[in-house]
C-alpha cells in the first residue's frame, strides 16, 4: 500500500489525488484550515437548528417531504433515517476504487466547511479510508440528481456502523464489526449531517477522473499501435508531417501526429509498395489515425476542464454560505459530469472503431501489402488471427451500444420534485464498461500489428527502432510472436496487460523520447 499521504483542505482537491486514494492506498489527513472551517459552519447550523423557523436540511424533511417541520426530538432519527432509506441500492457490487474515489470526493466536499457537518464526522470518514474498510456500494440506484444518493447512502451507512462492509483483507463482514477492529466509533448523526453525506456528484466525478487517466494511456498507446500498422501496411509516413497538421491547428491532432511521426523514426518499412501499381493514398483508418485520435484526444481535454472545476467545488444542497446563510440551490445537479461522461464514451467508441479497421487490413490479404492471409503461418492450415479480429469487433458493436448517451434520459422521481435528472452515474458506470473494452481493442491491434512487422522484418525490411523496442517488450511480457496456430486467448491477454498497464508506452519511449 502506497503511504502518500493526501492532506484535504478547504478548497478542492486533484486528480492526482483521487487517483492515490482510489487506487494506491493513500492515507488522507484533514487539514488544520479544513478542521475550523467544519466546526465554524457547524456553529452556524447548530444556531438555525435551535430557531423556531424551519431551514431545509436542518429542521424539515428532505425532496418532496420538506415541507414538514421536524421536531428537535425527532432530528438525530430523521438523519439516521435518511441515511438508511436511501441506502436502497441493488444490483452487483461496484469495484472498490470506485467507492474509494466516492467517499474521498464526499470528504473533500464535506471538508470545504460548505456542509455544516461536524469535525469528527469527517474524522471519521479519513479513518474509515485509512483503514482500507470499503462499504458495499451496488450498481444501481442513482439518478445522477441530487447527487449520487444510494452510493453515498451506502457509505454513510458504513459510517453509522451499519450495514455491510469490505475489510482491508478483501472479506465482507458487518460494518459495525470493522469499525469495531480498527478502533473506529461510529458516527451519531446530528441535523443536516446525514442530508449532507448523500447529496453530492462523487461518484460520477471519481470515475470520470479515473476513465481520464485511464484514456490517456490508451489514447497514447493507439497512437504507437496506429504506427506500428502504418509500418506493417508499408504506408507513408509523410501525412504525418508536422506542417501539414500545423495549417488544421487542433491540438490533439498535432501531439498524435507527432507520437507516431516518433514511433516511425528511422523506420525501414514506411514508403515501400510491393504493389504493381503503388499506392497514391492509404487507406482513411492508416492515414486519418492522427485526426481520429487527436479529435479523441481534444475531448479528453474538454473533460479534464469539467473535471478540474467539479474538483474545486463544494455540492450539497442546502450550502452553508460564508456571510452565514444557509441556502437552497441546485449544484447537486449532475447534468456537467454526465455530458462529458456521454462524451468519452462516444470518442472511446470512435478509436475503437478505427483500430479494428486497420487490423482487419492487416488481415486480409487483397489489402496488407504482401502479408499472409490473417497473418497465418500457413494459410488454410493455420487460420491465424482471424478470430482475435472477431473479437475486437465485437468489443467495437458493444463499444457502440455504450456510447449511446445516458444522459439525453430522465426519468422523474420524488414525487415529481426531482422531475428532471442527469443519469450521470449510468453515464459513468458504461463508461468504465467502454474503457475496459477499448483496452482489449487496442492490445488486438497490438498484436496484429507486431506479428505483421515481424513478418516484414524476416522479408529484410528494417522496422525503426521505437517499434522493435514495442516487439520485444510485448514478447517479453508473454505474447508470443508468428508461428503455427496455437491457444491465443493467453497470448490476447497477456497484450491487453501489457497495454492497459501502459508498458507499451513505457517500452517505446526510452526511444522516441516523451510522447504525448
Amino acid at each position: 500500500m502506497d503511504m502518500h499521504t493526501v492532506v484535504v483542505g478547504t478548497s478542492g482537491t486533484t486528480a492526482e489525488d483521487v487517483v492515490a486514494v482510489a487506487r494506491h492506498g493513500a492515507r488522507v489527513e484533514l487539514s488544520s484550515a479544513a478542521v475550523d472551517a467544519l466546526a465554524a459552519s457547524r456553529l452556524i447550523v447548530d444556531a438555525l437548528a435551535a430557531k423556531p423557523e424551519p431551514v431545509y436540511g436542518v429542521s424539515t424533511g428532505f425532496g418532496a417531504l420538506a415541507s414538514r417541520h421536524i421536531s428537535t426530538e425527532l432530528r438525530a432519527q430523521l438523519q439516521r433515517n435518511i441515511v438508511r432509506s436511501h441506502a436502497a441500492g441493488m444490483g452487483p457490487r461496484v469495484e472498490r476504487e470506485v467507492v474509494r474515489a466516492l467517499m474521498f470526493l464526499r470528504l473533500k466536499t464535506v471538508a470545504s466547511g460548505h456542509t455544516g457537518v461536524r469535525p469528527e464526522v469527517a474524522q471519521t470518514m479519513a479513518d474509515v479510508l485509512n483503514a482500507g474498510i470499503t462499504p458495499v456500494v451496488h450498481e444501481y440506484g442513482s439518478l445522477g440528481c441530487s447527487g449520487d444518493l444510494a452510493p453515498l447512502s451506502h457509505c454513510a451507512l458504513t459510517l453509522m456502523g451499519e450495514g455491510d462492509a469490505e475489510g482491508p483483507d478483501g472479506t465482507v463482514r458487518p460494518a459495525g464489526e470493522l469499525l469495531a477492529a480498527h478502533g473506529i466509533t461510529p458516527v451519531e448523526l446530528r441535523e443536516k449531517e446525514g442530508l449532507a453525506l448523500l447529496n453530492g456528484t462523487d461518484g460520477m466525478l471519481g470515475m470520470l477522473v479515473m476513465a481520464l487517466a485511464d484514456l490517456r494511456n490508451l489514447y497514447t498507446s493507439a497512437d504507437i499501435t496506429a504506427a506500428l500498422s502504418l509500418e506493417a501496411l508499408l504506408g507513408t509516413d509523410k501525412v504525418l508531417a508536422p506542417e501539414l497538421h500545423a495549417i488544421r491547428p487542433h491540438p490533439g491532432q498535432g501531439a498524435s501526429a507527432d507520437n507516431m511521426l516518433r514511433v516511425l523514426a528511422g523506420s525501414g518499412l514506411t514508403g515501400h509498395h510491393q504493389d504493381d501499381a503503388p499506392r497514391v493514398q492509404d487507406a482513411y483508418s492508416v492515414r486519418c489515425a492522427p485526426q481520429v485520435n487527436g479529435a479523441g484526444r481534444d475531448t479528453l481535454d474538454y473533460a479534464a476542464v469539467v473535471a478540474g472545476r467539479e474538483l474545486a467545488s463544494s455540492v450539497d444542497n442546502p450550502v452553508v454560505l460564508p456571510d452565514g446563510r444557509v441556502e437552497s440551490n441546485g449544484n447537486f445537479h449532475g447534468a456537467p459530469v454526465a455530458y462529458v461522461l456521454d462524451f468519452l464514451a462516444i470518442v472511446a467508441a470512435d478509436l475503437g472503431s478505427i483500430c479494428e479497421r486497420r487490423t482487419d487490413r492487416l488481415l486480409d490479404k487483397n489489402r496488407s501489402h504482401g502479408l499472409p492471409p490473417f497473418l497465418a503461418d500457413d494459410a488454410g492450415v493455420d487460420s491465424g488471427l482471424m478470430i482475435a479480429q472477431y473479437t475486437q469487433a465485437a468489443l467495437v458493436s458493444e463499444m457502440k451500444r455504450l456510447a449511446v448517451p445516458a444522459s439525453a434520459d430522465s426519468i422523474p422521481s420524488s414525487a415529481m420534485q426531482e422531475d428532471h435528472v442527469s443519469m450521470g452515474w449510468s453515464a459513468a458506470r458504461k463508461l468504465r464498461t467502454a474503457v475496459d473494452n477499448l483496452a482489449r481493442i487496442v492490445a488486438v491491434e497490438l498484436y496484429a500489428a507486431t506479428r505483421a512487422v515481424e513478418i516484414r522484418a524476416a522479408e529484410g525490411l528494417v522496422p525503426a527502432p521505437a517499434s522493435q523496442a514495442a516487439v520485444a517488450a510485448l514478447r517479453a511480457a508473454g505474447a508470443e510472436g508468428p508461428g503455427p496456430d496455437r491457444f491465443l486467448a493467453p497470448d490476447l491477454a497477456a497484450a491487453d496487460t501489457f497495454v492497459r498497464e501502459g508498458r507499451l508506452v513505457a517500452a517505446v519511449e526510452p526511444v522516441t523520447g516523451p510522447l504525448a
